[in-house]
Parts: structure tokens; C-alpha cells; sequence
């Protein structure tokens, strides 16, 4: 932002793994649309670690985040599902993990993430605040949510045209439907729903929050690189609930490095 010096900020890589028992839902149970479809509760994650490193790029936190779900899962029992934002490094980094180690795997875009593209494309054909800006958006996104991404693109770029709109003003349209139809075979929310995969990143966006920012991104806080990632090391264990035994094994360790030495000679 104005007034910020250049190159004074990274970006962290944030991962997390955990078991899920499946929730089959229908689009409208998502959106709420039908009151006499209530979206029951869905269930908890379970057995969660978070990852999280300023140090790593975005390849190696995907390669430790596999070489773990190996470890839990190492006769491919479990169905593996891989929910990320869609963005196109990490698609890259994902699909190489996948193809090295011949896992099987349903890549899936964050619904959340398409839904604010759908929104800033809706802002092209209604003025700010128009309250008839959301029911454009819910139409479509139930569409999307059953499967007709690439109709949806087709339709406003469609609506785009009719209404003339300049160049300009029909760029968040475009950038959309491109959005849209690059990412198709990873928005097939219908089957998704239907044997009650995830499609949100929740578990993310929540940890990114208490993980990264909560600790973080405080007024006036200054970061030393090694500093910064011991924090976000130890937080990441605490976020796991692994604290209390990675104490006691640090407590050892260090407790064997200072005396070990000592003892192992007087005996």
C-alpha cells in the first residue's frame, strides 16, 4: 500500500491435513435456498495438523504435507481429496506430488474462491449496493454448484456482449469466465456434493487467521527471518495440539546435549 517500502513482506505457505467423514449435501443445502432442506451439522475434522513457513517455498510445505498424509495413510485406504485455492503454482506443485508418487486424488477449487470472482463480475452489470446484485450471484451460483461452470461463463460473457459494455467495464466478466473454464475439471461441485467431498477451504482461512495473523501481522511488529518461522514452527504445533509432547521430547533433547556428554564419561 502507499507509503510502504518495497520487498519488506513475505508471504507464508499454509498447509493442513486431517480426516473427515464424508457429508453428502445438495447445492441448495450450501446456499440455503430451501428452507425445507436444512443443512444438518456437518462433522468435525479430525487427527488436524497445520503447517505453516516463511523459509519454505510453496513446493516443499506440498512435499512435507504428502510425505505426512503418507505416513497416515500409507495403503491408500482413505479417500484422498485436495482442496486449494486455484492458484496455478499450486495446482503445479500438487499435480507433480501426485504424479511422483501414483496417488489418486480429487483436486478441488475452494468454492469461496470462485464465489468472489462471481461477485466482482456481478458489479459490471449492477451499480454498487444494488441489492439485485445478489440474487444474480445466487442464480449462478447454484448453477456453478451443480456442475454448469462453463455455462455460467458462457452466460455472462453472453450478457457482457447484449449489454454492449466496453472493454473495460466487462474485464471482471472476462477475467470470470476465464476463471471459470480454466479451472472446470476441478469445480465439479454436483459429484463433489454428492459423495461429500469438502469444497471450502475453511480449515485454511482459519488457520492462516489465529496461525499467521493473529500473531503476525500486529501493529507495529518487526520480523527477523528466523525468528519469524521458530514462531510460526511453534504455534503450528500448539494449532495441532502437539505442543505438550514436542516439549517433552525438546526438554530431553536439550537436557542430553547439555549433560549428556558429562554422564556418558563418569560412567
Amino acid at each position: 500500500s502507499k507509503g510502504e517500502k518495497p520487498n519488506r513482506k513475505r508471504m507464508a505457505a499454509v498447509a493442513a491435513l486431517y480426516a473427515i467423514a464424508p457429508n453428502i449435501r445438495s447445492s441448495e443445502q450450501v446456499l440455503g435456498v430451501d428452507s425445507e432442506q436444512a443443512l444438518v451439522k456437518r462433522p468435525r475434522p479430525e487427527n488436524k495438523r497445520v503447517w505453516a513457513s516463511l523459509e519454505k517455498g510453496m513446493s516443499e510445505v506440498v512435499k512435507d504435507l504428502f510425505d505426512e498424509a503418507d505416513k497416515r495413510d500409507p495403503l491408500r485406504a482413505s479417500k484422498w481429496v485436495i482442496v486449494l485455492d486455484g492458484n496455478n503454482d499450486q495446482l503445479k506443485d500438487v499435480k507433480r506430488e501426485l504424479r511422483r508418487r501414483k496417488i489418486k486424488a480429487t483436486i478441488i477449487v475452494d468454492v469461496v474462491h470462485v464465489f468472489e470472482y462471481l461477485w466482482k463480475a456481478a458489479w459490471a452489470f449492477f451499480d454498487e449496493g444494488d441489492p439485485d446484485a445478489e440474487e444474480w450471484v445466487r442464480v449462478r451460483a447454484l448453477e456453478i454448484l451443480r456442475g454448469n461452470a462453463p455455462l455460467v461463463a458462457a452466460g455472462m460473457r453472453r450478457s457482457a456482449t447484449l449489454r454492449e459494455l466496453s472493454e473495460k467495464a466487462r474485464k471482471p466478466v472476462d477475467t470470470c469466465a476465464r476463471y471459470l473454464l480454466k479451472r472446470k475439471h476441478y469445480l465439479r461441485y454436483d459429484q463433489a456434493l454428492a459423495t461429500g467431498f469438502p469444497i471450502a477451504s475453511g480449515v485454511i482461512e482459519g488457520t492462516c487467521r489465529h496461525l499467521i495473523n493473529d500473531r503476525m501481522d500486529i501493529t507495529g511488529a518487526r520480523w527477523g527471518l528466523e525468528g519469524a518461522e521458530a514462531v510460526l514452527r511453534l504455534r503450528a504445533l500448539w494449532a495441532s495440539g502437539d505442543l505438550d509432547e514436542y516439549w517433552k521430547f525438546h526438554v530431553a533433547e536439550e537436557h542430553d546435549r547439555t549433560y549428556g556428554t558429562d554422564y556418558a564419561l563418569a560412567a
